[in-house]
C-alpha cells in the first residue's frame, strides 16, 4: 500500500529528559511512521511529545512536570523539523520553573513564540487513544473535551476562549458565595461570562454543522466505519444557534442574573457551555452510540476522526498530522485494511502505534517502522 507523501510533514523528532527517553533523535522519511512494541516501551511517549505542539497539556493531560524523565537533572525539551509549502521550520516546546510556577515554553526557528497557538501557522493535530474508547459511554465532560479538539484543529484561537470562560466561572462561583449582594460586580463578570460563552458555543457550533455537513455528504451505510448523527445539546448552544451573537449574549446574560439565588445553592454556574453535551448516533442503525456494541463505538470513533481529518485539510488547506495510540488491535483484518486504506486517502502523515508487527504487515514498504524499547528506538 503506498502513501503520498502530504504537506505538512514532519521530518525530524528530537527528544531530551522527554519521559523514558535521555535523547532521540528520529528522522522518519514516509508518511506513515509506525512504532512497534510491548506495553510500556515508550511509544505513547512519542505521539504525546508531538501532541505538545498544540495548545494544551497533550493526548494524556499530564502535568509538564509529570513528563521529564525520572532522575533528570533539567527540563524536557522537544523539537520537531517541520516540512511546509514554504520551507522547512523548526518547532520547540518545554517549559521552565521560575519561583515554583511552571512556564510553558514554545519556540519556532530559534524565537520565542507567544503561546503555543503560534504552532498552527505550521501544523494541525488530531489524535485517538484507547482512552476515548468509552467516550459515548462516559460523561458529558470528556464528549466536551474530545469536541474542543476537534474546533482546535480548525480554530487556534479555542482553547483560549475555553480558558477565559473557566476563569470567568471561577470568578462568577467566587462572587457569589462571598458578596452575594454586590450586583455591580456581578452584572460586570456575567456581561464577561454571556461574551466568552457564546463565542465559545458559537465556535462548537460551527465546527459540529460542518463535520455533520460533510459526513452526511460523503456517509456510506455499508461502509466499515459507520457514519455519526451528532448534534449539541444545551441552552446556550441552542441560543446560539438561533439568534444573533449580540443578542444570544444578552439572552444568557439575563439567564445567569435570573438564576444567581440557584447557582449559589449549587456553588456553580448551571447554566453556559461547560455544561453542554456532543450528542452521537450510530447512523445506519439510528441508535444512540451509547447503546451500541464495544465494536461498533470504536469504529463509529475512528469513522468521526477520519472525518474531522477531512475537514481540517478541506478548511486550512493543509491535512493534520495524525497520532493513533494503539488504533488497529482490536480491528478484524477487514476493517484494518478498510482503515489503511481511508488513511492513504487522507494527505496527512500518520503515526501510529502497536504492539504486534504483523497489524502493520499489509503496508509493506509503505512506512517507517520502529521497534521502541525503552529509551531505545531502532529501525525495522
Amino acid at each position: 500500500m503506498e502513501f503520498s507523501l502530504p504537506l505538512p510533514r514532519i521530518e525530524r523528532l528530537s527528544l531530551n529528559d522527554f519521559r523514558t527517553y535521555r535523547t532521540l533523535d528520529l528522522a522518519p522519511s514516509r508518511t506513515l511512521v509506525a512504532l512497534v512494541g510491548e506495553n510500556g516501551a515508550g511509544k505513547t511517549n512519542i505521539l504525546e511529545a508531538l501532541s505538545l505542539f498544540m495548545p494544551g497539556r497533550g493526548l494524556r493531560r499530564a502535568d509538564f512536570a509529570d513528563m521529564v524523565r525520572h532522575d533528570s537533572s533539567g527540563p524536557h525539551a522537544i523539537s520537531i523539523t517541520v516540512e511546509t509549502p514554504f520551507g522547512d521550520h523548526r518547532l520547540g516546546t518545554g517549559f521552565s520553573v521560575e519561583e515554583g510556577k511552571i512556564n510553558r515554553l514554545c519556540r519556532i526557528d530559534g524565537a520565542n513564540a507567544a503561546s503555543p497557538s503560534r504552532f498552527a501557522e505550521f501544523l494541525r493535530i488530531i489524535w485517538l487513544t484507547p482512552d476515548l474508547d468509552s467516550l459515548f459511554r462516559g460523561s458529558a465532560g470528556d464528549r466536551r473535551r474530545f469536541l474542543d479538539r476537534l474546533v482546535l484543529a480548525v480554530d487556534p484561537e479555542h482553547s483560549s476562549r475555553v480558558n477565559a470562560l473557566e476563569r470567568a466561572l471561577r470568578s462568577r462561583n467566587r462572587l457569589l458565595e462571598e458578596q452575594a449582594h454586590d450586583n455591580a460586580w456581578l452584572d460586570a463578570i456575567e456581561r464577561e461570562v454571556a461574551e466568552i460563552g457564546i463565542a465559545v458555543a458559537s465556535a462548537r457550533r460551527e465546527t459540529v454543522d460542518r463535520l455533520s455537513a460533510l459526513i452526511q455528504a460523503e456517509h456510506d451505510s455499508f461502509a466499515p466505519f459507520p457514519f455519526a448523527i451528532i448534534a449539541l445539546d444545551g441552552e446556550v448552544d441552542r441560543l446560539a444557534g438561533s439568534m444573533a451573537a449580540v443578542d444570544a449574549e444578552d439572552r444568557y446574560r439575563a439567564l445567569l442574573r435570573d438564576h444567581r439565588s440557584r447557582d449559589r445553592a449549587a456553588g456553580r454556574t448551571l447554566i453556559g457551555p461547560q455544561s453542554s453535551d456532543l450528542l452521537v448516533r450510530h447512523g445506519p442503525k439510528d441508535i444512540p452510540a451509547s447503546i451500541a456494541s464495544t465494536g461498533e463505538q470504536k469504529a463509529l470513533l475512528i469513522g468521526l476522526v477520519l472525518a474531522q481529518a477531512r475537514l481540517v485539510a478541506i478548511m486550512t488547506g493543509v491535512p493534520p498530522l495524525v497520532l493513533l495510540d494503539e488504533i488497529a488491535a482490536h480491528l478484524d483484518p477487514q476493517r484494518r485494511t478498510a482503515l489503511y486504506q481511508a488513511l492513504s486517502g487522507l494527505g496527512s502523515q500518520i503515526w501510529m502505534t502497536g504492539a504486534d508487527p504483523a497489524l502493520f504487515a499489509e503496508l509493506k514498504g509503505g512506512a517507517d517502522l520502529y521497534r521502541v524499547s525503552p529509551g531505545r528506538i531502532e529501525a525495522l
